[in-house]
């Protein structure tokens, strides 16, 4: 998996930060999502574990599951500081870092999922992409995102990336409801 950069100013902005709670990638035993994040909120710690619901068929039934929407990870907001509160717990494994440092996740990538999610928006798990054509959701449950733009179908989705862990979801939206992200 390929690190994000990291410069001595991005280092030193970090560190002026440590007593103010951010988003950070949580990478977890495999399947120990739920655990970890119950875990957490046992111990009154903010954390966010995107799921969406997914049929699976068993021998002669079908059962609706609820899936983590990133396999192997979750978010958790906490000052810097407080980040061994988190890894002490069994199953949490490390915070998504490059060279050593802990690295925060960008608020509105998280806010925007998070908001969209409570809004009722669908989403499932989407191989990263990194080239494409990006836009911007202008309407609907996850307006403000930008991401890029697929077709299947005669649907449009958007993938919607959270670099930071090189994850993405694919959301159905309408073509009305996008634009080019060069717009203002």
């Amino acid at each position: 998996m390929q690190t994000p950069s990291i410069t001595a100013q991005d280092s030193a902005a970090f560190a002026a930060s440590d007593a103010q709670a951010r988003w950070y990638a949580l990478h977890t035993c495999s399947r120990h999502e739920k655990r970890v994040h119950d875990q957490l909120s046992a111990k009154g710690i903010e954390s966010f574990l995107p799921l969406y619901s997914s049929q699976r068929r068993w021998k002669d039934r079908k059962i609706a599951l609820d899936l983590p929407l990133f396999p192997g990870y979750m978010f958790v907001h906490v000052p810097f500081a407080e980040r061994l509160r988190v890894l002490q717990l069994p199953g949490a494994v490390k915070l998504v870092s490059a060279r050593g440092q802990a690295l925060p996740l960008d608020d509105s990538e998280i806010e925007h999922l998070r908001r969209g999610l409570a809004a009722g928006g669908r989403a499932e798990p989407h191989p990263f992409l990194a080239v494409g054509n990006q836009v911007r959701i202008i309407a609907g449950p996850f307006a403000g995102a930008t991401g890029i733009l697929l077709r299947k179908k005669d649907d449009f989705r958007v993938v919607l990336s959270v670099n930071l862990i090189m994850r993405s979801v694919a959301i159905e939206v309408d073509a009305c409801d996008v634009e080019p992200a060069g717009r203002a």
